[in-house]
């Protein structure tokens, strides 16, 4: 789901830039110094998500698991999925660092709605947590989708095509992301339900 370089006008390139500045510098505001390992964890599982990847025209079709990490991180979602596609850019040419904040905007927002949305969820039971996490793995590749979709469209007539399978061909793979998230949500809260839901300062953990 990476645009590539010389695709999106400059107009979209500067608004997905500034988009995606506010949201690192509010991610690195609010992440905790123990919870860096997290982010790290969490950023190279998104690197190695997105390496599998079925080209559409100017982007791309692959498992995200941006949903996860937003139910996992937060705001903190953007740096981490920055870093995820900066290492992408740099060494398999996903994507180019022209386009890298609307890219980082593209998969970020939607993973900071889905923890926003779906977060509370994750404190019910194991079905209330399941369906959090389907939810949130669907929302996340669909928000991205659409997303992609819409800085296509945006930037002209000839791209309406591509704008137009983006959207289709992800709908599968929601279904799919949806399922995954949902069991490594379930799975984490049962042995490490700390990753969840970090004790807040002052707490034992």
């Amino acid at each position: 789901m990476h645009i590539s370089e010389g695709v999106l006008e400059p107009l979209i390139l500067a608004g997905g830039g500034a988009l995606s500045i506010a949201g690192i510098v509010v991610g690195l505001k609010m992440m905790r110094h123990e919870e860096v390992p997290k982010v790290g964890v969490l950023t190279a599982a998104f690197f190695v998500a997105s390496l599998v990847h079925v080209p559409i025209g100017p982007a791309s079709a692959h498992l995200v698991l941006n949903g996860l990490v937003g139910l996992l991180l937060g705001w903190a979602c953007f740096p981490a999925i920055l870093v995820a596609l900066a290492l992408q850019t740099v060494f398999f040419q996903y994507g180019g660092i022209t386009v890298l904040g609307v890219n980082t905007a593209n998969m970020a927002l939607p993973a900071l709605l889905a923890y926003l949305l779906f977060r509370p969820m994750l404190r019910g039971g194991r079905g209330w947590t399941a369906a959090g996490g389907f939810l949130a793995g669907s929302l996340g590749v669909l928000g991205a989708g659409v997303m992609v979709a819409l800085a296509l469209a945006l930037t002209g007539k000839p791209f309406l095509p591509a704008a137009q399978t983006v959207l289709v061909v992800h709908i599968p793979v929601m279904a799919v992301e949806g399922i995954v998230t949902s069991i490594i949500v379930v799975f984490i809260k049962r042995i490490r339900p700390e990753m969840l839901f970090p004790p807040k300062s002052g707490e034992q953990s």
